[in-house]
């Protein structure tokens, strides 16, 4: 590779016309920033360009011959949808170099109403197999953030098999979570990062117990702080990522003020150029180092560019943690002032309405079908100390189902090079099978079930279902029914069931994710961790209680990452009369035994037929046995709440 100073773009940051100008003045080739609505930085009133100065900023940048990136890349719910195409028009006049997107309801719109400025997928589409990429040009994407859990070796060989330029996220503040992933916010508190308000549950503190005994693990463990994950810095690691094949070089910090960015800026600008002057005699500037260490907020790490973290990476003390955005709060029970408030949803009912169960083991899909199960949702992640389904437990299965349910293929939530190569492999041994259905949980999943199977093919919860546009797009590409985001409220849901052309599915019952991540938390916060001595270690039930006293609990699937849980069950078995026209009312049964996914299949299988011959749906009894059957106390989540903030 034969570098020019146009081989790489240092991209930075601004929040303010100061930090604008300090950025293009300190030497960065491209600045990203967001309007004063629809994007990732919606806390800071102070911060953020009005239309007014984006037309300003884009003229200031293009005169000095800097690239300019505006920020659309948080979700957008139905109500928001008449202002993102009116600001979508605006920007087709100002004409800024790219867009940066979240939501497919933004590709929908920038193909339906003829927008040609280039596209950028944001972080928190959470991009990370090649598969996905197909699907992605396809609505004019020309550049990715590639997933922060990618290792420079992955993105190498990502870069070169899609050819498509890539951009990476190489100083400041870095989420815990796979981006995308984490609704921790957005549940407890009606403030989704997703929508660019989180309040960091991830930088709480946390105590490590067993989940099933209550005791403390942690006692000699290195702080409470085990989320907190330490700032990115790749500056002794810049020919490092030019070699790998990342183009764009994005320093975070849209928040920070004039001075700080212009440090930054300057800094790297002077070691890329070095670099690329004379990559064969390069080496660290120190100067420049301690510059950046001296003035750093949080402390330094790699996170994943050189392979998984580990506990030299997290910020356990929290001693320089800058600021925390929030305290933990007990999760809500049944605060339904505002959900019995609500009207019904009206959209006609099925003559019967759908129940489907996602299951762990082969007994307890076959405790689902027996107790009234429409549908077992099979496979995908098992967590330890259960095993990943066989292809003999789907044989198995699918033998008993018949002439009883529908049986439909789970698969992974994340599927990086790993997991892609074991499902291609997996879908080409049972493109045969009478399956009746896939689910997935990405476009690159999606694109290997449409080309490798005859199967229908369903959205499912990672694909972060906010509004009836990007129903609308999962429905222009195939998919026959998507799953609601957690993060919604009643009455942001009810407006995707009544207006959407694609079945809608809605999670009714169950233990859901907080979280997902990539890192090992028993390891890094346990001193005498070693699954290498002990490979059993992993298969205990860890949990992390709050200051709140709630406890979340981990699990681990097969592929070493960990889910976290919140600490109540979703429950909406005393609201089912307010959910018409779903198209499929799914319970989550993946972290409960056969026996408590028989019990919850009969209550509500007995409950929406009540409900289909127009009798009561609630039992008073029925409710009091799924209570004390519970793992975990239950509750109804962001159905509190009249709606999760928006950003207009």
């Amino acid at each position: 590779m034969n570098l020019t100073r146009k081989s790489v773009e240092l991209l930075a940051p601004a929040g303010t016309w100061d930090a604008l100008e300090a950025a293009v003045e300190a030497g960065a080739d491209a600045v990203y920033l967001g309007g004063k609505h629809f994007n990732m930085r919606m806390h800071e009133g102070d911060f953020n360009f009005d239309d007014e100065m984006l037309k300003k900023a884009i003229a200031y940048t293009h005169s000095h011959g800097v690239r300019l990136y505006i920020t659309l890349n948080n979700l957008i719910s139905d109500e928001e949808l008449p202002a993102l195409r009116d600001y979508l028009r605006y920007l087709n006049e100002i004409r800024p170099d790219a867009i940066l997107v979240q939501d497919f309801a933004v590709l929908k719109l920038v193909r339906d109403l003829c927008i040609d400025i280039p596209l950028h997928t944001s972080v928190m589409m959470n991009t990370h197999n090649a598969y996905a990429i197909e699907k992605l040009k396809e609505y004019g994407i020309t550049r990715i953030v590639v997933g922060r859990e990618m290792t420079l070796s992955e993105l190498s060989l990502f870069r070169e098999k899609t050819g498509i330029e890539v951009e990476y996220f190489m100083h400041g503040d870095m989420c815990f979570s796979e981006s995308g992933q984490c609704i921790h916010s957005g549940v407890v508190f009606s403030q989704s990062g997703n929508r660019g308000r989180c309040l960091k549950p991830c930088r709480w503190a946390y105590t490590l117990i067993d989940e099933k005994t209550g005791e403390t693990l942690d006692q000699d463990g290195p702080g409470a702080y085990k989320l907190a994950l330490k700032d990115m810095c790749m500056y002794r690691a810049i020919p490092q990522l030019i070699q790998a094949g990342v183009f764009s070089f994005k320093i975070e910090g849209r928040m920070r003020p004039a001075g700080f960015i212009r440090r930054i800026v300057s800094t790297y600008r002077k070691a890329i150029d070095a670099y690329i002057a004379d990559p064969n005699g390069y080496h660290t500037d120190e100067e420049g180092w301690k510059k950046l260490y001296d003035n750093r907020a949080r402390d330094f790490t790699t996170t994943f560019a050189f392979g998984q973290p580990t506990a030299k990476d997290i910020g356990f003390t929290g001693e320089r943690e800058p600021r925390f955005f929030s305290d933990a709060i007990e999760e809500a029970g049944f605060q339904d002032d505002i959900l019995n408030q609500e009207r019904a949803i009206d959209k006609e009912n099925a003559p019967h309405r759908t129940l489907s169960v996602r299951v762990n083991t082969v007994d307890a899909a076959k405790a689902a079908i027996d107790n009234g199960a429409d549908a077992v949702y099979v496979g995908g992640e098992a967590f330890r100390p259960l095993y990943p389904w066989t292809l003999a437990d789907y044989e198995e299965i699918l033998a008993y189902a018949r002439g009883k349910a529908k049986v439909v293929i789970n698969t992974p939530r994340t599927t990086m090079r790993r997991e892609c190569g074991e499902l291609e492999q997996f879908l080409n041994a049972i493109r045969d099978k009478d399956f009746d259905g896939i689910m997935v949980s990405n476009l690159g999943s999606l694109k290997l079930a449409q080309s490798l199977t005859h199967f229908p093919v369903q959205a499912d919860l990672s694909f972060n279902l906010f509004n009836h546009l990007a129903a609308e797009f999962l429905k222009d590409n195939g998919l026959t029914m998507a799953t609601s985001s957690y993060e919604l409220s009643f009455e942001q849901l009810r407006e995707i069931v009544e207006t959407s052309t694609l079945p809608i599915e809605v999670v009714v019952h169950g233990a859901y994710e907080a979280m997902i991540c990539d890192h090992n938390i028993p390891a890094m916060s346990l001193p005498h961790y070693n699954e290498l001595d002990n490979p059993e270690i992993m298969d205990r039930h860890y949990a992390l209680r709050d200051n709140a006293k709630e406890v979340h609990p981990i699990r681990i699937d097969q592929y070493g990452r960990n889910h976290i849980y919140f600490a109540k069950d979703l429950c909406l078995y005393p609201y089912l009369s307010k959910f018409n026209g779903v198209a499929s009312y799914r319970i989550e049964a993946q972290d409960y035994t056969p026996e408590l996914t028989a019990l919850l299949t009969k209550a509500y299988r007995e409950a929406l037929d009540n409900l289909s011959a127009g009798k009561e749906a609630y039992d008073e009894l029925t409710f009091t046995k799924i209570k004390e059957a519970s793992p975990r106390q239950l509750g109804l989540g962001t159905y509190r709440f009249r709606q999760s903030r928006n950003s207009i």
